[in-house]
């Protein structure tokens, strides 16, 4: 473990979602009997939280693993057959004896860990759902206010202040169950640091044919998502991957693809103004991500220092940003899809080509270039530095200082995708 977090802090990774158990199998169960925390759960819990703070890893920690929960609820301590506060799954937002138990065990946790610097922040709930609420979403806003201000409240005595609080949603059921509104407590519930959902489009991410779609819906949904915000409150994807292709249809994606789909997709994360890249779950066999995608990780934590994040205050943009051929001609989305976020002095864009694809569904490298001219709206005319990166080899391919008027300028060649970082240097 010592060796894989320390790979981790070395590809740049600097937080991980983890859940306080994980409840497809008995004996990683946190509590056993209900209200007792099992020893040896401490024991895995002090370890990691010391490994982490030796490699500088933070902890986005969420305290169920509601989707085995539900499953295998009949083996679970908090069932009522074996002594615990729940008759059923379906009641879990809004039994009393279950929320007490939730309080209890956020409780014990912070108490013991709360005061780490490896503890980052906390979703509350993984994957808050209906059916947790009689088939319902009334129950969200209640719910959340109670948990998490009771955690909250738990914090500020223990250690006179609070981790950021956010709630996660299975991201699909955003759409398939719209007559809910359930954007209001994902989004803007005002008891929420964060916002968060799990991007499992249905078709393009959760059982992919080409490692392009994947990157597009990705930027759809976060863009999508930003919008839905109020407070300017930070937004990220904490689970995605061919979870459909994996689970359901056993189907092994090839190395070589899962590492382009994951690559394009955390370039389109970020570019479209998500909080970093987003977090993959594995769904592979093993369960750890690829060399291939820690390559990708460390190239893109490389790219960050090139913007000053913490004034970069940004707008999610897309179909905005304009594209011109060397002739001038507007390069459309069906050829080369466009994510990017930006503030009056800096910009991040992805570029990535859509005409490419071969018969495996991966990029082709051998087409002639694209030669490009990028108009970013909202630019404030000035002296910019703008670097172009390969994501693939994740280094710059080209640096330059220019003048931008009218928020466009020049790109260097790219056949297949390309970063680009923009920020301003006379103001």
């Amino acid at each position: 473990m010592d060796r894989h977090l320390a790979d981790l802090a070395r590809h740049g990774v600097t937080v991980l979602r983890l859940m306080l158990e994980y409840a497809q199998v008995r004996h990683r169960y946190f509590e056993r009997p209900a209200g007792t925390v099992a020893p040896h759960m401490i024991q895995l819990w002090d370890d990691l939280f010391a490994l982490c703070e030796n490699h500088g890893l933070r902890i986005l920690l969420t305290p169920y693993d509601t989707f085995w929960m539900w499953l295998h609820f009949r083996h679970h301590p908090y069932a009522a057959s074996h002594g615990g506060p729940l008759t059923h799954p379906s009641r879990a937002l809004l039994d009393p004896a279950m929320r007490a138990a939730i309080k209890a065990r956020l409780s014990f946790v912070t108490a013991r860990w709360g005061g780490s610097g490896a503890l980052f922040a906390w979703d509350i709930w993984n994957e808050i759902h209906p059916a947790q609420g009689g088939d319902s979403a009334d129950a969200f806003d209640g719910f959340i206010a109670d948990i998490g201000g009771h955690l909250r409240a738990e914090e500020t005595r223990l250690h006179g202040r609070a981790h950021p609080q956010t709630v996660s949603i299975f991201g699909p059921e955003l759409v398939w169950r719209p007559h809910l509104a359930m954007e209001g407590a994902i989004f803007r519930h005002p008891a929420l640091d964060a916002a968060t959902v799990h991007i499992y489009e249905q078709g393009t991410i959760d059982d992919p044919r080409n490692t392009v779609d994947a990157a597009v819906g990705m930027g759809r949904i976060v863009r999508e998502s930003i919008g839905e915000i109020r407070d300017g409150r930070p937004f990220f994807d904490s689970e995605h991957g061919p979870i459909h292709s994996f689970k359901d249809k056993h189907r092994r994606i090839p190395e070589a693809f899962d590492d382009e789909y994951f690559r394009h997709m955390q370039w389109a994360h970020l570019a479209a103004g998500g909080a970093g890249g987003g977090m993959r779950w594995p769904n592979r066999t093993p369960h750890v991500l690829t060399a291939g995608m820690r390559r990708a990780q460390k190239g893109l934590a490389d790219f960050l220092p090139l913007i000053d994040w913490r004034r970069f205050d940004r707008r999610s943009l897309g179909p905005e940003v304009a594209l011109r051929d060397a002739g001038g001609a507007t390069v459309g989305e069906d050829r080369v899809a466009r994510f990017a976020c930006a503030s009056g002095d800096q910009a991040v864009v992805y570029l990535l080509a859509r005409d490419r694809c071969d018969a495996g569904g991966l990029l082709r490298r051998d087409g002639a270039p694209f030669r490009l001219t990028l108009t970013v709206p909202g630019l404030a005319a000035g002296t910019y530095r703008v670097t172009g990166w390969d994501t693939q080899d994740g280094r710059a391919v080209d640096d330059a200082v220019v003048p931008v008027r009218g928020g466009t300028f020049g790109l260097p060649d790219f056949s297949c995708d390309l970063a680009v970082a923009v920020r301003r240097q006379d103001a």
